[in-house]
């Protein structure tokens, strides 16, 4: 004997309890048997009732764990970047799975995960904060999937990253940091600073995009190194990234010195090699620099920081925003404007600048 319904279907199985049959979203689902026929309704009223409110959860969530879930979920993403689902797969394995990956997606207290945030945001706060907006990330999606009602991260503020200040060179130390690399490297310090170039920009930069005539250099294209150690090209992110940089002219001898003795003559032969003669690998360059760093008694900075100190040094010539993102490859006004901040060699211009002007005022009218 069945019973159907509109939403749902109870049958009475040969033992004589009434099952209870559903569907949702084309997948079919069972609700259990009852002693009563009347109980098997009000079972299907029921979820039928949470299906409308939006409430309906997924019976599979109380079995499936947070490890197959998440598993499953970045399988499915492929409209990740190769670089950027590895990093999720890096912060799953490393960071959130060892934790909480045998818990089931009902069973993930905003508790659980508020304690797990605390003691990796002690010793790793950068780490914790990109960890805590991947699973944010996967659990939203459990709760568009129909596991969960609502998303079990409460943490306020927990995926917001605060880093320190990044520190400025000064010109004498980006003098001294290209003398300390090795003199194939040495011209790397220099289009990161006075052309702000990207590590990964910089890695992929080949003959064809240095115009020595016109004083220029065209960024079509990065390089960037998997954690396998794959070499992987790609165009920029965005439109903005693809862009012609003007070349400082005390660099252009520099340039045609470091193409005439270290790059290939072909059009697409890459800029920066290694001794060896294949193409410059991070983990060569990274040695190289820690070196340099070390040497001139800077090992706080990151090769990055180069590109920091140009975009910084180019606010203080009196750059717009617009002319800082140009040059940057930035998309965004927001990133542009952290570097619109004072040096201590601009503030001191600024000072006596004031200082002119005060002047007269201070001296009072002519006896």
């Amino acid at each position: 004997m069945t019973s159907r319904r509109h939403f749902g279907t109870v049958r009475k199985r040969s033992s004589g309890r009434w099952q209870v049959v559903y569907r949702v979203d084309g997948r079919m689902y069972s609700a259990g048997a009852y002693t009563f026929k009347a109980d098997a309704l009000a079972c299907l009223a029921s979820i039928e009732s949470d299906l409308r409110r939006g409430v309906w959860i997924d019976p599979r969530a109380g079995k499936m764990t947070l490890r197959v879930y998440a598993d499953e979920w970045l399988d499915q993403r492929n409209d990740l970047a190769f670089r950027t689902k590895e990093l999720y797969a890096y912060l799953l394995e490393s960071h959130i799975i060892p934790t909480l990956g045998n818990a089931t997606l009902i069973g993930l207290a905003p508790s659980k995960i508020r304690s797990w945030h605390a003691s990796l945001a002690r010793e790793h706060p950068s780490t914790a904060a990109k960890a805590y907006r991947l699973l944010s990330t996967i659990l939203r999606t459990a709760v568009t999937d129909g596991f969960l009602v609502s998303s079990p991260c409460k943490v306020v503020g927990g995926g917001v990253e605060r880093p320190a200040e990044r520190p400025v060179a000064t010109v004498r130390e980006v003098e001294a940091l290209e003398a300390a690399m090795p003199e194939h490297l040495r011209l790397i310090v220099l289009l990161a600073t006075w052309c702000q170039l990207r590590r990964a920009e910089l890695l992929g930069l080949r003959r064809r995009d240095i115009d020595l005539a016109n004083g220029s250099l065209r960024v079509e294209q990065s390089r960037t190194i998997t954690m396998r150690g794959k070499s992987l090209v790609k165009g920029p992110k965005t439109e903005a990234g693809r862009r012609t940089i003007a070349v400082p002219e005390f660099l252009i001898v520099r340039l045609r010195d470091h193409l005439d003795r270290f790059t290939g003559s072909g059009a697409d032969a890459l800029v920066f090699m290694g001794i060896t003669g294949v193409p410059l690998t991070g983990n060569v360059l990274q040695v190289a620099w820690q070196r340099a760093r070390t040497n001139v008694g800077r090992p706080d900075l990151r090769l990055h920081d180069l590109r920091h100190t140009g975009l910084t040094l180019a606010a203080a010539t009196g750059a717009t925003t617009v002319e800082l993102m140009h040059r940057a490859g930035h998309s965004s006004s927001v990133a542009a404007m952290r570097y619109q901040h004072a040096t201590k060699d601009r503030d001191r211009v600024i000072a006596d600048a004031l200082g002119l002007i005060a002047k007269p005022i201070d001296e009072g009218p002519p006896a």
